[in-house]
């Protein structure tokens, strides 16, 4: 296995919608097993493809990664089939470094997509759970959690990446 790069804002990959996957096979696979790796180590507990220059639409995902319980999810070709609620919670991105801000989202969702074997299944969420399923579909189509911000709290960001930028400390 292999710890992926995770790409980071600007770059224009997180900005893409993936294509769905129409075959899972061994590159499927391996994609998958880097990038849990990958989310494990950043530490994450959420990361979506295009976050590591891949545009395929597959997630992973693992929201209490240091207990037992812990179960990685992966989904392929996920998609919100059913919502309800809303809740604002602080979020953060491995591809958003250095930035918390607090984004409204679903309270309750049904996610449907395949998993490593090519089956259906349907997860049913609330809580944190739901939060970065939501969060993770978003990147597979184009959108970072910033985008859901204000134009002042996302115009703030940008500009203090810029500053980053120009002083070399990207």
């Amino acid at each position: 296995m292999a710890i992926l790069h995770i790409c980071t804002y600007p770059e224009e990959i997180l900005h893409q919608r993936a294509e769905p996957i129409t075959e899972i096979d061994e590159e499927v696979v391996k994609l998958v097993d880097h990038m849990a790796e990958t989310m494990y180590s950043a530490p994450g507990i959420g990361l979506a493809a295009t976050q590591v220059g891949v545009a395929k639409q597959v997630l992973v995902a693992d929201i209490a990664p240091r207990r037992p319980e812990s179960e990685l999810i992966v989904l392929i070709n996920p998609e919100i089939v059913a919502a309800e609620g809303e809740v604002i919670f602080e979020e953060g991105c491995l591809s958003v470094p250095d930035y918390q801000a607090e984004v409204k989202r679903h309270e309750r969702i049904t996610v449907r997509g395949l998993n490593l074997k090519g089956e259906e299944v349907e997860i049913e969420a609330e809580g944190l759970l739901a939060i970065v399923l939501q969060h993770e579909i978003d990147h597979l189509n184009g959108v970072l959690f910033i985008d859901r911000l204000s134009k002042l709290k996302r115009d703030l960001y940008k500009r203090r990446m810029r500053k980053k930028v120009a002083k070399g400390q990207s």
